[in-house]
This record gives C-alpha cells, structure tokens and sequence, in this order.
C-alpha cells in the first residue's frame, strides 16, 4: 500500500526487513547528497565566472579611465604652465605613486615570510616533545 504522496507504507514490516534496508537508505543518502554537491558546484562555478567576466569588463573601462583622468590633468595644467612640463609633473607624480605603493607591497610581502605558518609551529611542537620525552 502506498500513501498520498507515492511513499510504501513500511507499518507492516518485520524490524529484520528494516535493518537489512539500512545499508540501501545510506548508499541512496550518499549518492543523493554527493549529487547535490555536484549541482551546487556547477551553479556557484557558473556564477563566480560569469561574476568574475563582469569584474574583468569593469576593470578594463577603469584602466581607460585613469588615462582619460591622466589627460584631463595634463590638459589643466597646460593652461598655467607649457604642455610638457605638465605632463612632466604628471609623469613624476605617477612614478612616485607607483614607487610608494610597490614599496608598501614589497613590506607587506616580506611580514608574510616573517610569520610562522601553522605547519612549521606544529613541526616545533612536535620536535620539542620529541626532546623532552
């Protein structure tokens, strides 16, 4: 007999029948929750490449727009000083920027090889017990 919603009706069954359709349930569980991660990792990877196609199309209209901003700067100071002392002006400016955010990059990388990760702690750890014992 079967319920409304398509379901056996499993009052009737001896608690052997049961127990023996344990090890089936679990396969079908696993299966059925390893399928569901599977979805979920083809839909959160389709949404993470279309976001990050988004992201690349964004940057590429900045990089243009830090040029057109370059230009309108230059273009301003040509009215008080000759052209190419203007672009000169920008040009070192620009250099100062990249040579002062390189530097802070090459500090922040260097802090990274300062720090200890959790591999060699424990290896420590590990060594000093070593020793004690």
């Amino acid at each position: 007999m079967t319920t409304p919603r398509g379901f056996k009706d499993r009052a009737d069954d001896s608690l052997f029948t049961l127990v023996g359709e344990v090890p089936e349930l679990v396969r079908n569980l696993v299966v059925a929750e390893v399928d569901a991660g599977k979805a979920w990792l083809r839909r959160t990877s389709k949404d993470a490449g279309i976001g990050a196609g988004w992201i690349v199309a964004a940057l590429f209209f900045l990089f243009w727009t830090v040029a057109a901003l370059l230009a309108f700067a230059i273009i301003g100071l040509s009215s008080w000083w000759p052209a190419w002392v203007a672009s000169l002006v920008v040009l070192v400016l620009m250099l100062l920027a990249t040579a002062l955010l390189a530097l802070l990059g090459v500090l922040r990388f260097r802090s990274i090889t300062k720090s200890e990760n959790p591999a060699q702690s424990i290896a420590t750890d590990v060594k000093e017990i070593r020793d004690e014992l």
